[in-house]
């Protein structure tokens, strides 16, 4: 998928589910400190190539994260191998820490993970899986849905709307 070998993400849009299937892997990194972090670079436009995952890397462990369509998302563990290269287009590569909210984060100790979904009025779907919380020591970091992408802020939880949100406690 996106040329990325070896890569099988498995995509979800319940954030129960979502956090039943991973909580045993994010359980192992609390405590651990964001080593780097990794964005698929799109070489050609000098940027972020948004719907490629994005990589945590807690030095035991790297987590690859990924947002497609209204409310999917996919976590993967230790699939992806950067020294290989990317087989698409071949422009693509990765970047190592590029954007200032993954930075924020990393030397701080990991303290919970959440999944975090939207609440609507809306009878078809009254829950929309929306991002992936981490919460460090001094900092706070989402990967989120950005329609049929992924979005990274470290916007603090204090300047979150205070109704329409729902955690769901990972780790």
């Amino acid at each position: 998928m996106l040329g990325i070998e070896g890569w099988k993400p498995e995509w979800h849009h319940d954030a129960e589910a979502l956090a039943a299937t991973h909580r045993h892997m994010f359980v192992r990194l609390i405590g651990r400190k964001l080593r780097s972090s990794h964005l698929m670079w799109d070489v050609a436009q000098r940027g972020w190539f948004a719907d490629g995952p994005v990589i945590l890397d807690f030095g035991s462990s790297r987590v690859e994260i990924t947002h497609r369509k209204f409310d999917e998302c996919a976590i993967t563990w230790d699939q992806i191998d950067m020294s290989v290269p990317i087989d698409w287009y071949e422009h693509f590569d990765w970047r190592s820490d590029p954007n200032a909210a993954l930075r924020q984060a990393r030397d701080r100790p990991l303290r919970a993970v959440n999944i975090i979904e939207r609440t609507t009025s809306a009878d078809w779907r009254p829950r929309v899986l929306h991002a992936v919380e981490f919460l460090f020591d001094g900092a706070r970091l989402a990967i989120y849905n950005a329609m049929d992408e992924n979005g990274i802020t470290d916007v603090p939880e204090a300047e979150l709307p205070a109704a329409h949100w729902r955690r769901v406690h990972v780790a």
